[in-house]
């Protein structure tokens, strides 16, 4: 590998570099850099002598990235536009803005936040448009690093242990995150389930047949792993991935789920369901934004950080 000498280093070729990568096709990329195509030849041609590395190289229609340049090219975006943020702060006009955004999050979140969220479109950005991916973990980081998803919604307790820790330690940090509600988890079951009368104590919780809400499909959650530190256990006999599912389904089962307390008003059967504190001490529920640090200074990504607050805000004011 070459030893580069930074201070020598003309970053007009990571530019080229970051619109090739992102096109595969040195036409697209002079299109879109206003050069000609051999300028956009020349700029890599020079690059690859400095790094020492192909980079790209043909490959049927288009151009393959080698190792180096798959590893290499997130940093270099990412610095670009945190540059480019600096120097040229984005200016955001909902009112005349075309933008889609891309939230993930689970249907009880988007339950509580998106009649809210319409309503300010409706408002102050009729030509924004949202689109809610399925939340299928608990660890959204991977979604917003490929930029599958501008903002995830939910309760991450793993992620903003690790973050904070990180942040403790001064080590880099690429994603930042805002809370927004915080909330509870009870037991809910139909309305004349055997259990829905007399004390909900551990051992009736334990004994009872069970439904999973879980994301990825995995039978087992943060409840059986507070079971667990009291050397008990439940017996899950079906998961299912959306809250809304599950309600439906206990409302008409012996089955016992445990639900965000909030989540329940926007069911439609809160009248089918009872609710009952969980019988052993679990974690109250956070709700964070999440998103990659490189959209911090983005206008849009600004614009709609702050609607999902004050929606949040006015969806859960006292």
């Amino acid at each position: 590998m070459n030893t580069i000498n930074f201070r020598t280093l003309d970053l007009n070729l990571l530019r080229v570099f970051d619109e090739v990568m992102a096109e595969r096709s040195l036409t697209r990329a002079a299109q879109n850099l206003s050069l000609s195509q051999p300028a956009v030849s020349n700029a890599l041609r020079r690059l690859r002598e400095t790094l020492g590395d192909e980079l790209l190289q043909r490959s049927g229609q288009g151009l393959a990235a080698t190792p180096r340049a798959l590893a290499l090219w997130p940093s270099v975006r990412d610095a670009l536009r945190q540059l480019q943020s600096s120097l040229a702060p984005s200016v955001f006009d909902p009112a005349q803005a075309k933008t889609t955004f891309n939230l993930a999050m689970a249907d009880a979140t988007a339950a509580a936040l998106m009649p809210g969220l319409i309503a300010v479109m409706d408002r102050d950005a009729p030509g924004v448009s949202v689109r809610v991916l399925p939340l299928t973990t608990r660890d959204p980081r991977r979604l917003l690093d490929g930029e599958q998803a501008d903002l995830a919604v939910g309760y991450f307790p793993a992620v903003m242990a690790d973050l904070t820790a990180r942040a403790e330690h001064d080590d880099a940090v690429a994603f930042a995150h805002q809370r927004l509600y915080s909330g509870q988890y009870v037991c809910a079951m139909r309305r004349d389930h055997p259990l829905a009368s007399g004390a909900l104590t551990l051992e009736r919780f334990c004994t009872a047949r069970h439904l999973l809400v879980s994301f990825s499909g995995r039978p087992h959650g943060f409840i059986d792993e507070a079971l667990a530190a009291l050397n008990r256990s439940r017996r899950i006999v079906i998961t299912v991935n959306q809250f809304f599912t599950a309600g439906q389904v206990v409302a008409s089962s012996n089955l016992l789920t445990v639900l965000p307390r909030h989540f329940v008003g926007v069911t439609g059967i809160a009248d089918q369901l009872v609710l009952r504190e969980l019988p052993f001490e679990v974690p109250s529920m956070h709700i964070d934004t999440l998103w990659h640090s490189r959209l911090q200074h983005e206008g849009a990504h600004q614009w709609l950080r702050k609607t999902i607050v004050d929606v949040a805000s006015a969806a859960f004011a006292v």
